[in-house]
């Protein structure tokens, strides 16, 4: 029964992390080719480091999404106000 267990584990997972997602994934490429190169030169921790570095890529990526986006509707709201007033 063990024997089989861990295969098919290892299955799922993979099925899982081959399905298409949406576009959610800014950032995690880059910082898990970085993540994944430190954790190697750490100590042979390159998946370990992948995982890490996709989570922070994607913090990263997210938080400067949203700055652009703030930084968008300020620049549209001075320009709605100068062309209501």
């Amino acid at each position: 029964m063990k024997s089989i267990l861990m295969p098919a584990a290892l299955a799922l997972a993979l099925a899982a992390g081959l399905t298409p997602a949406p576009a959610q994934a800014a950032g995690c490429l880059e910082g898990a080719a970085v993540g994944g190169v430190a954790g190697h030169v750490a100590g042979h921790h390159g998946l370990l480091g992948a995982g890490a570095g996709c989570i922070v890529g994607r913090h990263e990526a997210s938080k400067h999404a949203r700055e652009r986006a703030a930084q968008q509707h300020s620049r549209f709201a001075r320009r709605a106000g100068a062309v209501i007033r």
